[in-house]
């Protein structure tokens, strides 16, 4: 069986690794996406003469015909070329939060943290987001006999605010970026956004310069500014998840991806996560029968292009 070379290249990072199609991805190692002019070289730079037959990238941004954009970085490619550079037989780009779908029906009962109870009907549409970089965000529905991938880009659908003080916030967005996605707050970039509009608010001279040092200042115990930020944070990704679940009906369950609220280990508000979600009027009581997970497993997009088939999309 053919060697497959699969990634999954985000706005910071570019993971691959090797498979047999089908297989568990082996050899995964994470390149620095600022340190490689584009995706053939860093293909090139981590297969270091290996020689593959196919590949699969999972990619952060919309694709659409052979041209590569990404969203949150300088990359850009084109598909044949690439397919050429590499001396590839067949590449397929898809959509890196299409990956995380599609590796959930792949995942153990070890990879999932629940994070809200519910009981997950069968055959049920699934939401799969995550912030990270950007927010990413994809759909498993059922077609005929499996689930179907539904790419999506509904990270850039625009913020609603639940209350006062996100109002306040999407004011204060709103003054530097005109439109304001979820996106803008969903992600490593949006904590910070969150955490320095807080400050604005409150009349507090903080400002911070990274996100990490969000997560960092609020684990210390020494910032409440910080430790509000991760708390309305987790509010408006349940809130979110819910307004997706709503709109898929999504009683196969809702799975919350990436890096970046794994690492926040305790710092991730779930009470304040669970109640937004469920926090939707005539709708409460149907939101809370829909359970939600955290996948705890790293690098579920390689796992999911590593079970990605050229022809179909479905799992």
């Amino acid at each position: 069986m053919s060697l497959r070379l699969i990634g999954d290249i985000g706005g910071t990072h570019a993971r691959f690794a090797l498979c047999e199609p089908g297989s568990p991805p082996q050899d995964p190692q994470k390149l620095v996406v600022a340190e490689h002019a584009g995706v053939a070289e860093a293909a090139q730079a981590y297969l270091a003469s290996r020689p593959v037959a196919e590949a699969v990238f999972a990619v952060a941004c919309p694709v659409v015909g052979d041209e590569v954009a990404f969203t949150n970085s300088p990359w850009h490619f084109n598909i044949p070329t690439v397919r050429d550079q590499l001396g590839l037989r067949h590449l397929s780009v898809i959509n890196d939060f299409a990956a995380q779908a599609q590796a959930i029906p792949n995942l153990e009962t070890a990879d999932l943290r629940p994070l809200k109870p519910g009981t997950a009907r069968p055959g049920a549409p699934i939401v799969v987001l995550g912030p990270g970089t950007g927010l990413g965000v994809a759909f498993l529905v059922r077609n005929g006999r499996g689930m179907r991938v539904l790419p999506s880009e509904g990270g850039h659908a625009s913020f609603s605010p639940q209350d006062d003080l996100q109002a306040e916030i999407l004011r204060l967005l709103r003054r530097e970026y005109g439109h304001v996605s979820a996106e803008r707050l969903l992600s490593g970039p949006g904590l910070l956004h969150i955490a320095n509009a807080l400050a604005e608010i409150r009349g507090d001279a903080l400002r911070l310069g990274e996100p990490k040092q969000v997560s960092e200042r609020a684990a210390a115990g020494q910032c409440t500014i910080s430790q509000e930020a991760l708390k309305l944070f987790a509010a408006i990704l349940g809130a979110t998840a819910g307004n997706l679940a709503l709109t898929v009906l999504a009683e196969g369950g809702v799975y919350v991806a990436g890096g970046l609220c794994r690492n926040l280990g305790p710092l991730l508000d779930v009470a304040a996560l669970t109640h937004s979600f469920q926090a939707k009027g005539r709708f409460a009581a149907y939101l809370s029968g829909v359970p939600i997970f955290q996948v705890m497993r790293p690098h579920t997009g390689l796992l999911g292009a590593a079970h990605f088939q050229h022809d179909v999309a479905e799992v």
